[in-house]
């Protein structure tokens, strides 16, 4: 079991002191080397996260301490990626439903070549967009990103997050990005239908043939 305490009386010097648990409880011995990984030495008032364990002589010590915000930080890398192995899943699998509709004639090629080139002018738009980012250039507006992912790209848009690191923290940037995704595929269900399907044959198939 984790606790979260304050560290108190701390001997430099001598590598060791007392761990105060939040909110009351047992006062914890704390030496240096039960630290994992030991990036650093900690400071009187620092929190800790640790586990409780009694020694043969009933005393208690904290072993597997961390710092309470490199713990943070490591929770926020492993939800983040775990998000991300998600996030391939589901476009792995709607790469196989596209395909597979499209081989099987219930969806037509054009519809998976818009999907391929608008993720590749997707990520070359966030690639030019974090680019005048970070030389203080006149940047592309959240709105026209949104708008590509919208029509086709937001595959590229994920891997544009994930490998640039572009937007990829923005709260309410994600959520509008995944709002277009699904208007996305709710415009892809639709053109399987009876409707959709005439839309197609009789508006979009005399577009390309002339």
């Amino acid at each position: 079991m984790k606790f979260q305490g304050k560290v108190l009386n701390w001997n430099d010097e001598k590598g060791f002191g007392f761990v105060e648990p939040n909110g009351g409880g047992k006062r914890a011995f704390v030496h240096i080397k039960a630290f994992k990984p030991r990036s650093r030495r900690p400071v009187n008032g620092e929190i800790i996260v640790y586990e409780l364990v009694q020694d043969n002589n009933n005393r208690y010590k904290a072993e597997n301490i961390q710092f309470a915000r490199d713990a943070r930080h490591l929770k926020k890398r492993s939800q983040a990626k775990k998000g991300s192995h998600l996030g391939e899943i589901f476009i792995a699998l709607f790469c196989a439903v596209l395909l597979t509709s499209t081989y099987f004639g219930k969806l037509p090629l054009i519809i998976t070549g818009i999907y391929i080139v608008m993720s590749l002018i997707t990520f070359a738009t966030y690639a030019i967009d974090k680019s005048a980012a970070q030389n203080n250039r006149w940047r592309i507006k959240e709105n026209t990103l949104h708008l590509l992912s919208l029509i086709g790209g937001w595959p590229g848009a994920f891997f544009a997050q994930k490998k640039l690191r572009h937007k990829s923290s923005k709260k309410e940037f994600k959520r509008v990005y995944w709002v277009t995704i699904i208007l996305n595929l709710s415009g892809l269900f639709w053109i399987h239908t009876e409707k959709g399907i005439n839309v197609i044959n009789n508006v979009i198939y005399p577009l390309f043939n002339g």
